[in-house]
């Protein structure tokens, strides 16, 4: 075991940026092993390989749609209530076609990512797709008159702009022609031939078979959204909106990132997906809310309040979900109350999203001329969501109780048992590291708690993912480091709490992180806990190391 202290976690950035952590091989995103074996395409995992394969080709383009949706709104804006002569100058045009670019080249983009998914080499993707976007092609749209052939088979001549499936389509027989080029092209020819093949066969399927086809799929789906909508109407939004909690767990709300785009540009306005989107959000800060006042404990109370309105006003909801929403479940019922109400009301009241935008109240301008239904429906969700989790309540069992820090204060010299437990010294601690004192000298813990807290006042300068080590500066500038039992950097976070933020402020006595003491056992790990002084910048620190103690108790 090796200890890097403060320079931890940009070792770990760096270490899993550049290595597959599993494997231990180096992360490559081209085809450069074509031996590589993958899980084979079964009924059982078809649905999970296709929404991960859709989720990983449009994740790379949601930063751009949104960029340019909210340039929009910014211009939109700028027209309607400062000068709407500004619409007919040239510094609008060339705004509108920054905002108008994420959209019109999202083919582009979305080639990328799943050429990047399935292990393809992406620019051969991009170059194949871009085909359909290039000037001599537009052109030929445009002069509908003309017969157009390739090869003799005749082209049927579609705007692909703002498309999604014909991308993903070429991605795919790219990838595949690519890997069948690989074997039969000699190796001294490859760097040639390989990738004029790939573009050749895929562009040139793009045009005939792949455009065509994903452009009509890609109908199919948008008339499919509006039979809902036309249909079953304000239930479709308030479902969607009461499911999305469970998909955004699952990974699958990504997989509809698309067919927004799709929405927006046929039929030129989304009054689905991210209305639903925008009120799940809601929702979950509502439920937030209603834990808030139901909750004793004023501690949790100001995080509750303090995650709500990151949902509310910054659309961050993963805190929520499963800080406090996930983890008491009541609150996902008042969650998918809140939802569907807030769905149907919107839908009612006829809100839509004219173009893309982030899901939270700094998207309102996107709804245009509807935004007052929306307004309305966003507070129906969140007074729904706090009232249904608020009359639910929560069960707060102790372990929230004694997540309380330790109200005595302490002096910045003091170094304090982090938990209730019995000492013991590194010599029987069941790890060379840390018994051969190599890393520094210092105490162990035989837990009796599920709750670590800081040995001292300072600064978390090393917080670990999986929550299972600390490194810690004092004020006095000692380094220590808190290691959470033996070896469980395996369990990957499975059964760590953690509590606290790196480079966060923190005094003596304050909880770090919850363990699940049983569940860890189970797993057949040694939970035994190790606080070393790792450097002492030359000051004596001599550490009590038998006994039983109870946590914050002073140990020098």
């Amino acid at each position: 075991m090796v200890i890097l202290g403060k320079h931890l976690i940009p070792t770990y950035e760096a270490i899993t940026k550049n290595f597959d952590i599993k494997t231990g091989s180096i992360v490559n995103e081209n085809l450069d092993d074509l031996s590589k074996k993958k899980e084979p395409l079964t009924w059982k995992n078809l649905g999970s390989k296709f929404i991960g394969f859709i989720s990983a080709s449009v994740t790379p383009l949601i930063p751009g749609l949104i960029a340019g949706g909210m340039l929009k709104v910014v211009l939109l804006l700028a027209v309607t209530f400062m000068d709407p002569s500004f619409a007919k100058s040239s510094s609008y045009l060339l705004l509108s076609a920054i905002a108008d670019a994420p959209f019109y080249f999202m083919p582009i983009i979305v080639a990328y990512g799943a050429a990047t998914k399935l292990g393809g080499t992406p620019v051969y993707a991009m170059v194949a797709t871009a085909s359909l976007l290039h000037g001599n092609y537009t052109t030929l749209v445009t002069e509908t008159a003309k017969h157009v052939t390739l090869f003799g088979i005749n082209v049927k001549l579609l705007d692909y702009g703002t498309t999604l499936l014909p991308a993903l389509l070429i991605a795919i027989v790219a990838y595949y022609a690519e890997k069948y080029l690989n074997k039969i092209v000699p190796g001294m020819f490859r760097s040639v031939f390989v990738g004029m093949g790939t573009i050749f066969v895929s562009g040139s399927l793009g045009y005939l078979i792949l455009g065509p086809v994903g452009n009509l799929l890609g109908q199919y789906i948008a008339n499919f959204f509006m039979f809902l909508n036309s249909t079953v109407g304000p239930l479709a939004v308030g479902l969607l909106a009461a499911a999305l909690p469970w998909m955004v767990m699952a990974g699958m709300h990504t997989a509809l990132a698309p067919f927004m785009t799709q929405l927006l540009s046929n039929p030129g306005y989304d009054a689905i997906l991210r209305p639903a989107f925008i009120l799940h959000n809601m929702s979950e800060g509502g439920a937030n809310l209603g834990v808030a006042l139901r909750t004793k404990n004023t501690q949790f109370r100001s995080e509750c309040i303090s995650l709500a309105i990151g949902c509310i006003v910054a659309g961050v909801t993963e805190p929520a979900i499963y800080g406090v929403n996930l983890k008491y479940r009541r609150p996902m019922y008042g969650v998918m109350a809140g939802g569907f109400v807030g769905g149907v009301v919107a839908s009612l009241l006829g809100a839509r999203a004219y173009v893309m935008g982030y899901s939270n109240l700094l998207a309102l301008p996107i709804f245009q001329k509807t935004v007052i239904g929306m307004v309305i429906a966003i507070i129906a969700a969140i007074i729904t969501s706090t009232i249904v989790t608020f009359v639910l309540g929560i069960e707060e069992n102790s372990p929230k109780k004694i997540t309380e820090p330790v109200k005595k204060t302490y002096p910045d010299d003091a170094i304090v048992a982090v938990s209730d437990s019995k000492l013991l010294k590194l010599d029987n601690v069941k790890d060379e590291t840390f018994a051969s004192k190599v890393l520094g000298d210092g105490v162990a813990f035989e837990l009796k708690d599920d709750v670590i807290c800081s040995p001292a006042n300072g600064t978390l300068v090393s917080v670990f993912p999986t929550g299972h080590a600390f490194g810690i500066l004092t004020n006095t500038g000692v380094e220590l480091l808190v290691h959470i039992g033996i070896n469980t950097v395996n369990l990957k976070g499975d059964g760590f709490d953690v509590l606290v933020k790196q480079d966060q402020k923190v005094r003596a006595g304050q909880p770090l992180v919850r363990v699940d003491r049983d569940k860890i056992k189970q797993a057949g790990y040694d939970l035994t806990t190790i606080l070393v002084i790792t450097d002492a910048k030359g000051q004596k620190v001599n550490l009590k190391t038998d006994g039983v103690v109870k946590t914050g108790a002073l140990l020098n």
